[in-house]
């Protein structure tokens, strides 16, 4: 708690606090929707999960607002703009952002990988069905698909933020116009023309993080060019005009109402992101900001600035082992000869909601007090001179081989069947890459690699 005060305290006047606010809430939106949907039944004998979403139609809309991934690539967007800016305020390289940025997102899902990894292959040893293994592991990694694209959007913001400068608004334009384009390919033929939507559609609303940034920090100058209108009216035209395209996509259109994956639907709107995902973002742009201003003035009040760093500490290890927590929790039912299999929609399913969450927010809070300190105590590279100009091109030809390294490790482990033979949990070749990656990262933020030492 003094910690947190005296971070509280620290927090400089200029902080657009409410961004913080919108990481914390979009995460632990995340966590609890994952946990409130989740259906738990027996299959073959075996603890199996699934989404009870197909069986709660009614709820279809309310994964307008429930489906908050847009909400963290936008807030995402702001964070990366803000402190890329700041770099180059310093005289920094995009390069050496790169290297820096990768820490946070890449120390604790190395931890993940790696005890999920050490879990998997004590279980192959013990004589655990190898493919069971990679079911489990595949269950608890499902995470790692959405950090797939935004560790590649990190990745691009160097040359993002530079066309975001050139350009302005008419850049998440021209990408939400190719997402639409990805979707007639799933529609018409060929499906695979919708495959570049998983990139598109996430850099379109990462863009908008950009255009919040610049509005915030320049005024009005240029504001219809690059910045984002902030006002209330913008919001609502926004929420407005985002429900009606939304309601016309869905239920006019050929998009499915559900803003999340539901077996049988022709269309995933999430899986890659569609169009309708788009207009559910503009919504739910909106509508932040619609309450910018009053949740502004709140958070300057110690008490909720304090809860939303405390959340902020540790965002990355929440979403990184909420369903690790969940495996656990039901493979401790089974074993205990007391989980509950009721079904879904029933009474007992909805009254079995309060306990279940109850429990997976305890086994969490216990993973997050034990990996949580390898995301909160991030530091930053040691200080070194002035890199010549070969060392410049090295350190951003091995940043872009890391990052390169990272995302093919997580690229193929959510490629890879949920049932293949696994000893480890997870594709050799996947774990080799992603740790090849990481370790180049970590080598470079070391700061032992293009950079010449003071002497």
């Amino acid at each position: 708690m003094r910690r947190l005060r005296q971070l509280a305290q620290r927090t400089p006047p200029g902080r657009e606090r409410y961004v913080d606010l919108l990481r914390a809430l979009a995460i632990t939106m995340v966590v609890l929707g994952h946990w409130g949907v989740t259906a738990v039944g027996y299959d073959d004998g075996r603890p199996a999960g699934h989404s009870a979403l197909a069986d709660l139609r009614w709820a279809w809309p309310l994964t307008w607002v429930a489906q908050v991934m847009p909400v963290f690539f936008l807030v995402g967007g702001y964070a990366n703009a803000a402190s890329l800016a700041a770099r180059r305020r310093r005289g920094g390289s995009a390069a050496g952002w790169l290297v820096d940025r990768s820490a946070r997102l890449v120390r604790p899902t190395t931890v993940l990988l790696l005890v999920l990894a050490a879990g998997a292959g004590i279980a192959t040893l013990r004589g655990a069905d190898p493919a069971q293994v990679r079911t489990v592991v595949w269950f608890a990694t499902i995470p790692l698909w959405f950090l797939v694209a935004y560790v590649a959007v990190v990745a691009l913001t160097p040359p993002m933020y530079a066309l975001h400068r050139r350009f302005g608004l008419a850049v998440p334009v021209a990408l939400v116009v190719l997402v639409a384009l990805g979707d007639l390919g799933r529609l018409l033929g060929p499906a695979a023309l919708a495959d570049g939507n998983y990139l598109f559609g996430w850099l379109a609303v990462h863009q908008l993080g950009f255009a919040w940034y610049d509005a915030a920090h320049a005024g009005t100058r240029g504001l219809f060019r690059r910045g984002l209108p902030l006002s209330g009216r913008a919001g609502a035209l926004l929420l407005g005009g985002g429900l009606v395209a939304l309601v016309l996509l869905t239920a006019v259109g050929p998009y499915p109402v559900a803003m999340l994956h539901i077996p049988g639907e022709r269309l995933d709107n999430a899986a890659p992101p569609s169009l309708a995902l788009m207009a559910a973002a503009a919504t739910q742009l909106g509508l932040i900001l619609l309450l910018r201003r009053p949740a502004g003035r709140r958070l300057r009040r110690s008490g909720p600035w304090q809860a939303v760093l405390a959340v902020n500490a540790v965002v990355l290890t929440l979403f990184l082992w909420h369903l690790t927590a969940a495996v656990l929790l039901v493979g401790l039912l089974d074993a205990l000869g007391v989980l509950p299999t009721p079904p879904v929609g029933s009474a007992a399913w909805w009254a079995w909601r309060v306990p279940w969450l109850l429990a997976l927010a305890a086994v969490l809070a216990v993973l997050v007090a034990v990996f949580g300190p390898v995301e909160a105590r991030t530091r930053r590279p040691p200080a070194s001179g002035p890199a010549g100009t070969g060392g410049r091109r090295l350190r951003a030809g091995l940043a872009v081989a890391g990052y390169a390294g990272v995302l093919v490790g997580l690229l193929l482990n959510s490629l890879a069947p949920k049932t293949a033979p696994e000893p480890l949990g997870l594709p050799a070749p996947a774990l080799v890459a992603y740790l090849a990656g990481a370790g180049l990262l970590r080598l470079l933020r070391s700061g032992r690699v293009g950079r010449r030492r003071p002497g």
